[in-house]
């Protein structure tokens, strides 16, 4: 079965460009970033900028190996 990725993080991949990252089932997890700060603002303002329907999610585990997701929004 071929995993299909919708419009919005296909615009997100081709836009923010992330050297690391894996689809997943829910979404995509970007790996590897060095300045988690700066890294999640880029993404948020870029979702927000291209209308994307798309949200940014991190937790503490995620942030011991430099890692966030990409998630569809709910509706």
């Amino acid at each position: 079965m071929k995993n299909s990725i919708s419009p919005d993080l296909q615009k997100f991949i081709d836009k923010f460009e992330p050297s690391k990252y894996k689809l997943i089932e829910k979404g995509l997890e970007i790996r590897g970033v060095r300045d988690m700060h700066r890294n999640l603002t880029q993404a948020k303002e870029l979702i927000a900028r291209l209308e994307l329907n798309l949200t940014v999610f991190h937790d503490a585990e995620m942030l011991s190996y430099g890692g966030f997701e990409v998630l569809p929004r709910s509706r």
